[in-house]
């Protein structure tokens, strides 16, 4: 089994980590740039940036954010919310980016995911899926954009699979019903995906304790699981959750 990846993640709304459940009620969490130096050293894997108001507001990425975080980091660092174009994309590796997560702007235009793959390569695109199924199947699921606000008709597991052809190198699926409520990830959604598609699965949505990690890779076949809450708030660190996670037989890369 390949080793498995824990991500810290950073929800920005002007300027400042914020934290919401089912992608409301936002509460501030402090600065990016701190935040991620912070879970760096604490041995996050990597680091996830996501600008979660761009779309909505109609406005690009928050570049000098990306840049003065990007000085923090010597692990890799993704950065989404507001890409809609190759320039776009591009402005946003030259502040310090290694990879790029595209979401509402690859569902209206999905040629967006071959363009930016073609220029930067396959590993540097991330395809964002942000979920729900209330209480339908896992294969039910249906993508929301624009921040989680619109529902888009589209079937999750579909959109992944057409993503992956498209040439993204991986897919960050959100479960938008279990987001924030610290309650475990939605490893029947996950494990739906992630059997649909070759590249690398991100889980994100849920994660409340170390167990929740090692249950979404285990019976979700997660390659990799995002949190937010839990490093933010002090509820964990990921030094600690990756230890816990390994004893579990998972296998982790464990920081010196």
């Amino acid at each position: 089994m390949l080793t498995r990846r824990v991500i810290a993640c950073l929800d920005v709304k002007d300027g400042r980590v914020v934290k919401g459940v089912q992608f409301v009620d936002l509460v501030d969490a402090g600065d990016p740039a701190e935040l991620a130096a912070r879970h760096a050293l604490a041995g996050a894997d990597e680091i996830v940036l996501l600008d979660i108001t761009a779309t909505h507001e109609g406005r690009g990425t928050l570049i000098e954010t990306v840049r003065r975080t990007a000085r923090r980091l010597f692990i890799p660092f993704t950065v989404g919310g507001g890409i809609r174009t190759l320039d776009d994309a591009t402005a946003v590796f030259d502040a310090g980016a290694d990879k790029v997560s595209v979401n509402s702007a690859a569902l209206t235009r999905p040629e967006l995911i071959d363009e930016i793959g073609s220029r930067f390569g396959a590993q540097a695109v991330i395809v964002a899926i942000d979920a729900r199924r209330g209480d339908k199947s896992p294969e039910e699921a249906e993508v929301f954009v624009a921040g989680g606000r619109k529902p888009t008709g589209r079937n999750a597991v579909e959109w992944a699979r057409e993503a992956e052809q498209r040439g993204a190198g991986e897919i960050l699926l959100t479960s938008m019903d279990s987001d924030g409520m610290r309650n475990g990830f939605d490893c029947a959604l996950t494990a739906a995906v992630s059997q649909a598609v070759q590249i690398p699965v991100i889980a994100s949505g849920g994660a409340g304790s170390a167990a929740h990690f090692s249950q979404v890779f285990l019976e979700g076949k997660a390659d990799a699981a995002l949190a937010a809450s839990i490093f933010h708030f002090g509820i964990a660190d990921a030094r600690a959750l990756k230890e816990e996670v390994a004893r579990a037989d998972v296998p982790m890369r464990l920081p010196c």
